[in-house]
């Protein structure tokens, strides 16, 4: 809304600062940060009003979460999502087609993960819905935003895929690219709902990865930033910084209530629409491998299940003492904050690893 401004920039030369990305990315991090502080206290008076007993606690977790997080109220995605969203109406280039696109995966991410979190208030059980319906669902989102993606880029530098470490090695996968980052958005958003288990774990690696992919946006929506840097070139992406400025302003505000003891949960409502978000910029922005790289936590959690659940299966025994990886760290004795901002380190030492593909190549 605030882009339109720029049409007055030659009546009111003041105007034309909302022509910046910085700026608006700035104004972004602000309004979101304001907003979830303005309105978070009450929407948590009325999701504890109307969700009573809160989030169900896993039976089979870590006992002290019996007690110290029981009756907490979750759906603190809600909160995120309305900054995020109102900050990016405001702030963002409407007519930019990447916004609408990474705008639309995160809400319907976030509506996926809200049906989730409505069953398991409902029927206070720690199952929402069938995970292959939602897999589903969210892939149907995935598959449309990647085939939106296909279509805005140019030739087959659409449909390729990019290695850091490397000035000039990309593949094109071709019709196989929109079944690639899906894969990459989907995974994206599950791997930051597994690491969402302990008061404040996601939000700050979520908060990280977002700056990082808000920089490497800017850059690779940048004609001279990309050549200098030998990144793919794909015009219009720099708006994205702007999502990711929302973002982080909206988890700064969302972290006020999250910061341990925790008033309020953030929910499948919020990890599957922020995982999504950061999957759908990386597709976006042609830096899927990077992902994994700045997103390494998230796919350390991931990867611990994934290989609990094939070791149980194939041999009856467990290679952590619980999964995902952060209640396993519990189970050594490891207090809560101890692992929190352990974990938040070693995001920011992945974030600084990812971001310096952009110059080793």
């Amino acid at each position: 809304m605030f882009y339109w401004l720029v049409e007055l920039s030659d009546k009111f030369s003041a105007f034309n600062v909302f022509r910046y990305i910085t700026f608006r990315t700035g104004g972004a991090i602000v309004t979101a940060l304001v907003f979830v502080f303005l309105f978070g206290g009450p929407i948590i008076d009325l999701l504890r009003l109307k969700q009573g007993k809160g989030q169900p606690i896993r039976s089979d977790g870590p006992a002290s979460h019996l007690v110290t997080k029981k009756g907490t109220p979750t759906m603190g995605g809600l909160m995120i999502l309305s900054g995020l969203l109102v900050s990016t109406l405001l702030w963002a280039n409407p007519a930019n087609p990447y916004v609408w696109i990474v705008l639309g995966v995160t809400l319907c991410f976030g509506l996926i993960g809200f049906y989730d979190d409505y069953l398991k208030v409902t029927k206070q059980s720690h199952s929402g819905f069938a995970g292959r319906t939602r897999l589903i669902a969210e892939s149907i989102v995935a598959v449309a935003a990647c085939m939106a993606f296909a279509s805005l880029g140019r030739g087959t530098a659409a449909t390729s895929l990019v290695f850091p470490f490397f000035k000039d090695l990309a593949i094109n996968l071709g019709w196989t690219f929109v079944i690639f980052g899906a894969l990459v958005i989907v995974g994206a958003g599950n791997a930051v709902n597994l690491t969402d288990g302990l008061d404040g774990l996601a939000i700050v690696p979520v908060m990280i990865a977002a700056a990082s992919f808000g920089l490497i946006a800017y850059l690779a929506g940048n004609a001279v930033f990309a050549e200098y840097l030998q990144i793919r070139y794909v015009a219009g992406t720099g708006e994205l910084a702007v999502l990711c400025g929302a973002l982080i302003g909206a988890g700064l505000g969302f972290l006020w209530f999250n910061a341990p003891p925790a008033s309020i949960f953030m929910g499948d409502t919020g990890s599957l629409a922020l995982g999504g978000m950061l999957g759908s910029v990386a597709v976006a922005t042609k830096h899927e491998i990077v992902l994994a790289v700045i997103g390494g936590l998230f796919v350390l959690e991931a990867v611990s299940v994934i290989v609990q659940v094939v070791s149980f299966r194939l041999t009856g025994k467990r290679v952590f003492k619980m999964a995902p990886i952060h209640h396993h760290y519990e189970q050594l004795g490891w207090t809560e904050p101890q692992i929190v901002i352990r974990f938040w380190i070693v995001a920011v030492v992945l974030a600084l690893a990812g971001l310096a593909t952009l110059k080793l190549r």
